[in-house]
């Protein structure tokens, strides 16, 4: 797993070669020099010089603490690597530079990534399939270019038009969705829709049943009773 806040999620009271280390030593995978070996490729992998295996977190920007979170998190040769919101407490130029660096270990190491995000351009660029969840819930979940021009389900319709367009002429012809009303206490959901309370398009099944997940056409899977509507 990839942290979202890279000045928490690494001991500051613990070098950088052992922060790196830690997951070999957990799972007896390696010790000694073979332990050191795979700490310094690991590094190298992810664009640090591998001289800096003796220094702490506090000595390190931003950008280059979520680098070593990133180095712990490949320590293993996982296929899966939960990525949480890996850019978001990250300036805008460092970004990018993540972003790129998880895209080209994707390539070289095989990988798959959850990620998990609220930035919606950069999911719409990292991401091949893509689903939106609602207090708690899988609203709806396709490839990432059919989200996100050709929304089924109302609280997708609202997110995708809150997204800058850098045209001032698109924008103003484009049609806002606007949400009104309070989000739900996750705790204490409303009975029926999950978005009942705030869905423009809501009726009386809306708030007695809960919409089944299914398959509305070719791998576009949503949860609205009225979803057939907007295709």
């Amino acid at each position: 797993m990839i942290f979202q806040d890279p000045y928490a999620s690494l001991n500051p009271r613990m070098t950088v070669g052992s922060i790196v280390s830690a997951p070999l030593e957990v799972h007896k995978v390696a010790r000694g020099k073979e332990k050191r070996e795979r700490v310094d490729e690991l590094l190298e992998l992810v664009g640090l010089n591998p001289e800096f295996v003796n220094r702490y977190p506090h000595e390190f920007s931003g950008g280059q603490r979520q680098r070593i979170g990133i180095a712990r998190a490949l320590a293993l040769s996982p296929d899966l690597i939960i990525c949480d919101e890996p850019i978001s407490s990250l300036d805008v130029s460092i970004q990018a530079q993540v972003v790129n660096l998880l895209e080209d270990l994707q390539e070289q190491l095989g990988l798959t990534y959850l990620f998990i995000a609220h930035d919606l351009s950069m999911v719409r660029h990292i991401s091949d399939r893509m689903a939106v969840m609602y207090l708690g819930k899988i609203v709806e979940m396709a490839d990432r270019d059919e989200i996100y021009l050709h929304p089924l389900h109302p609280y997708t319709q609202a997110l995708m038009s809150a997204v800058p367009v850098p045209d001032p002429d698109i924008a103003e012809t484009r049609h806002r969705v606007i949400l009104e009303g309070d989000i739900p206490s996750p705790a204490n959901p409303p009975v029926g829709c999950n978005f009942n309370t705030r869905c423009p398009i809501a009726k009386e099944i809306c708030y007695q049943e809960e919409p089944p997940y299914r398959e509305i056409k070719g791998n576009h899977w949503t949860a609205c009773h009225f979803a057939e509507d907007f295709l």
